[in-house]
Order: structure tokens, then C-alpha cells, then sequence
């Protein structure tokens, strides 16, 4: 099978349809149709399910799709390097992120990145710490925003200490001005998340030995701040979201201090394209900065040794 071949099979995937993969690649639908079934005859069984509704892919593809992504990004990454030798920066670099680093982080990010290389496309993912992770596995991202306590087998760079907070309705009384302590909040009732969302909350929660009374269980933070306003309960979240995420609630630090540490993870550090790596040190400068403004919270924090 040929690189082609490859890159049809994934945009058909992404696509899922033979016309819209055609004029992505610019190709006719009968290129594109030959290309898949001289695929599948060289492996002996079905790539796609052919429906009214477009493609999808069989179990066998499902299989096979992760490895053609690799080879892809490896293909990606050489030509990449070919054009930095040559003194060209150019190449696309793929972000996965969860909700508050792309409130909060990715908008400056990209912006000053592409200042330095405007060459370099931009593609960001928002979705959920296990989004992330499938993105990261099938090369559909090239990096990825993780919570240390989130990564499972992948191994997470750590660039930022982000203090949990308490929000609670207004007219909520604390038994200590300007800060709330667990203790007083075992009793009370919490608006959460999914553990695919907010996995340093459940390990809050889990430390503190809580047996949480959910009033409601959302699946994004702004509607959780919405919820609370609304009077169904308290939540915790990470400052960074309250940076861009405001409601009619007040929000208290937790003392003593708990906090969220996040970081980048990637499949593999030895096969980064030069515009993801100049991404990667890109980003780690900004998070330096970061702790820099946050010095209480990223106090005795050590980052990770760098890409």
C-alpha cells in the first residue's frame, strides 16, 4: 500500500463519505473508490461499511486506522524536517486540549507562536481528558493538554500548578473569612462532573473521603457554574476557569491549598516534527511565565525535563 492510499483511507475516515473525501484531496469519488477497494484487496478483508449515509469503518479498519495515523505523522514529520533544512518553517501542528487551558491559555499561545512561525497551521481539539488521550494514541492530535492525575500509560510533561476553588451561590456563609476549609463543605451538596471531566474534583473528593450528595452532573464548566448560581449545590474548579468564566457566585480558595497540575503529553518525544517541538518548548516558556505570576500556588513546583 502506498502513502496515498494511506492518506485516503484517513480522510475517508475522517470524512466519511467518498464524495467529501474526494474534494478534500481533490480527486474524483472513482479515484477515491479504487484507491480503498485496492486497499482492501491487498489485505484480504473490508476497510469501510458502505451505507446510504456514507462510510464507516469495519472492526478490521477500526484496528488498523491508529497505525496508518502513525505512519502519517511520521511522513508529516519528515517532510517538516526536509523544510527546516532547507530554511523553511512550515507544517501543521494539532492541539488537544480540555475546556479552561482553551479558554484560558491556547488564545495567547497560538497567537505569539504564530508571530515566530506564521507559516505553521494551527489545528486545536477541545474535548474531555479521555478525548485527549484517544487523540493523542491515534495521532489525531500531535499534543496534548493533560491533568497528571488523567494520563493513564501516557507519560505528561508538567507545566502548571492551577489551585482549586470553591464556588458556591452568593449569600453562601463561610466559617472563615475569604477561605473555606473541607471540613465545612462535607456536608453540602455539590454539582459535578464526569470523571473523564474533571478527574483532579474526584480526587478531591476521594482524599477528603466525601460521600457526595450530586444535585446535578454536567459535562462542562460553564453550565456547572450555571447550576450552582441557579442554587443546586456547590462545586469546585480549578482557577484558570475563573479567569474567563464568570456567573452571578462567589469563589473561595481552599485552604490548606489543593490544586490541579496539568502538563503536555505526546505518543512519542523521539518523533516530534520540528514545528510540534518548537510548539512544545513554545508553550513550556509561556507556562514558566505563568508560574512566575502564580508564584504561592507553583511554589516548590519542578516541571518536567523538557523535549
Amino acid at each position: 500500500m502506498t502513502l496515498l492510499e494511506y492518506r485516503i483511507f484517513h480522510t475517508v475516515t475522517q470524512q466519511g463519505s467518498f464524495a467529501r473525501a474526494a474534494q478534500v484531496l481533490h480527486l474524483t469519488p472513482s479515484a477515491i473508490s479504487h484507491a480503498v477497494s485496492s486497499m482492501e484487496e491487498s489485505c484480504g478483508f473490508a476497510l469501510f461499511v458502505r451505507g446510504k449515509g456514507g462510510v464507516s469503518l469495519t472492526r478490521s479498519g477500526e484496528a488498523l486506522y491508529p497505525v496508518i495515523r502513525q505512519v502519517l505523522s511520521a511522513d508529516d514529520a519528515l517532510a517538516q524536517i526536509v523544510d527546516e533544512l532547507k530554511g523553511v518553517q512550515r507544517g501543521t501542528v494539532r492541539i488537544g486540549a480540555f475546556n479552561s487551558v482553551c479558554m484560558s491559555w491556547l488564545p495567547q499561545i497560538v497567537t505569539s507562536y504564530k508571530r515566530k512561525f506564521p507559516g505553521v497551521d494551527i489545528e486545536i481539539h477541545q474535548g474531555t481528558y479521555d478525548d485527549v488521550i484517544a487523540w493523542i494514541k491515534t495521532g489525531t492530535v500531535d499534543l496534548g493538554f493533560l491533568s497528571t492525575k488523567s494520563t493513564r500509560e501516557l507519560n505528561v510533561h508538567p507545566l502548571y500548578r492551577d489551585r482549586l476553588m470553591c464556588v458556591v451561590p452568593k449569600g453562601f456563609r463561610t466559617l472563615n473569612p475569604g477561605y473555606v476549609t473541607p471540613e465545612e463543605l462535607r456536608h453540602e451538596t455539590f454539582v459535578i462532573q464526569g470523571d473523564a471531566t474533571d478527574a483532579d474534583i474526584q480526587a478531591f473528593l476521594a482524599k477528603h473521603r466525601f460521600a457526595v450528595r450530586a444535585s446535578c452532573r454536567v459535562v462542562d464548566d460553564l453550565s456547572t457554574i450555571a447550576m450552582v448560581e441557579s442554587g443546586f449545590g456547590i462545586c469546585i474548579l480549578p482557577s484558570l476557569i475563573l479567569e474567563r468564566a464568570h456567573g452571578n457566585v462567589d469563589a473561595y480558595p481552599i485552604e490548606p491549598m489543593e490544586y490541579r497540575e496539568f502538563g503536555i503529553a505526546v505518543q512519542n518525544p523521539q518523533m516530534l516534527a520540528p514545528a510540534v517541538r518548537q510548539m512544545a518548548i513554545h508553550i513550556e516558556a509561556f507556562a514558566r511565565e505563568k508560574r512566575a505570576e502564580n508564584p504561592q500556588t507553583n511554589a516548590g513546583f519542578t516541571p518536567g525535563d523538557g523535549f
